[in-house]
């Protein structure tokens, strides 16, 4: 049976899990005042709408970078550096005049913003054997879920209160706190004889890592996964507003229900993954994301089964988001130990890649049903499913 954590334990979680929140936050507490700040900069809404791009294409390159750079420095003062970056960034996105200025400086902040995301799980691996992270990236992943679904109504709270600027004050206060926590209470946990002996050889991790098939499928598990996820949130407001008449609170209702089977779901992971193991969780995970896939693609077919049938696929689909992600990148990590910041860093950086596409590729297919969305979704989840076998069925060898 798994040990619970000591109360010190549990503090360091939290504040994992609070690094991990930068990108959710970052993007989910500015999005009520997209319409305002546009107003205000005199710029166009697709402009104010391509800081979210920027931001996505900056989280990604900065993961890319940071991850093998720790495997060769250290986590400690990247992570230190990267959330200095995010802070005065954010005090540059709170300072703009123009919407050009925006893109810039919500870049700057991404790329900050990128070291907490992906350091804070490397940590863990560093920290805690395979069994013990998968329940620790469990329990990050439910704090996580929990800052996102509060994020947008701070977001708006912030904005009636103080107007939009303040929103990047308080991600600025929130970066600078978490600073301060991390140079108080986070060492250095990949020690100098674990590391590699050359800044090339740190990237070169990353040919290493794709050579390996069981790597592969389990980067493509989670990556597939959470890319359906992201299918979800862009097509979903369209489908249940416009085709099925739902309003904004109503909307807002369903939305929250799928916050909260993610973290239902991922508590029982968090309970369950020490005494089944990773495997087994990401076995079933997989299929239940595979199941919930092609109930969506008969949901969207079957008319007679309604708004219902949609909502009770993504329900099935988004739930086993977190877990997936979080044994699967537990397992990935404890494939290459000394590698541990490159292997997260890609996995995590696909995360957001195949999130970007796959949310465009909605945007493409849309005819105002529901159909495009569920097609993506299902075939993501269908992905994930046949991805797994891949990684299971293949020997690890370790680089």
């Amino acid at each position: 049976m798994t040990q619970p954590l000591a109360p010190k334990g549990r503090g360091l979680i939290v504040l994992l899990a609070a690094l991990v929140a930068f990108a959710p936050l970052s993007i989910d507490m500015y999005l009520p005042s997209l319409p305002t700040l546009a107003g205000e900069l005199g710029a166009s809404e697709r402009q104010v709408q391509h800081s979210i791009s920027v931001f996505l294409v900056g989280l990604c390159l900065g993961m890319l970078f940071y991850g093998p750079l720790s495997d060769r420095y250290g986590r400690r003062p990247l992570l230190l550096g990267g959330i200095l970056l995010y802070v005065v960034a954010s005090l540059g996105c709170a300072l703009v005049r123009s919407a050009d200025q925006l893109l810039l400086w919500r870049g700057l902040q991404a790329l900050g913003g990128a070291a907490a995301s992906v350091l804070a799980r490397t940590i863990v691996r560093d920290l805690f054997p395979l069994q013990q992270s998968a329940r620790v990236l469990s329990l990050m992943h439910l704090v996580t879920m929990l800052a996102t679904l509060v994020a947008p109504l701070l977001g708006s709270w912030l904005m009636q209160l103080a107007g939009w600027r303040s929103i990047f004050v308080g991600l600025l206060g929130f970066a600078a706190l978490c600073a301060l926590a991390v140079w108080c209470w986070v060492p250095e946990t990949h020690r100098g004889e674990a590391r590699g002996h050359s800044l090339a050889s740190a990237f070169a991790a990353y040919l290493s890592i794709l050579r390996q098939p069981r790597a592969v499928g389990l980067m493509l598990c989670m990556e597939l996964s959470f890319a359906g996820m992201f299918a979800y949130i862009t097509a979903s407001p369209f489908v249940f507003i416009e085709r099925f008449g739902f309003s904004p609170s109503q909307y807002a209702l369903l939305f929250g229900a799928n916050i909260a089977g993610v973290i239902v779901a991922t508590f029982l992971n968090a309970r369950l993954v020490g005494p089944l193991g990773p495997e087994i969780m990401l076995r079933r995970g997989s299929v239940v994301s595979a199941l919930a896939g092609l109930w969506l693609l008969l949901a969207a077919t079957q008319p007679a089964l309604g708004w219902w049938g949609v909502a009770l696929g993504l329900l099935l689909y988004v739930s086993v988001t977190g877990m997936l992600g979080a044994n699967a990148i537990a397992s990935l990590m404890a494939l290459f130990p000394q590698r541990a910041g490159a292997a997260a860093a890609l996995a995590v950086a696909g995360q957001f890649g195949l999130g970007a596409l796959a949310s465009g590729a909605v945007g493409l297919l849309h005819d105002g049903s529901a159909w495009p969305m569920c097609l993506v979704v299902a075939l993501c989840g269908l992905g994930a499913f046949l991805s797994l076998r891949l990684a299971v069925r293949r020997e690890a060898v370790v680089a």
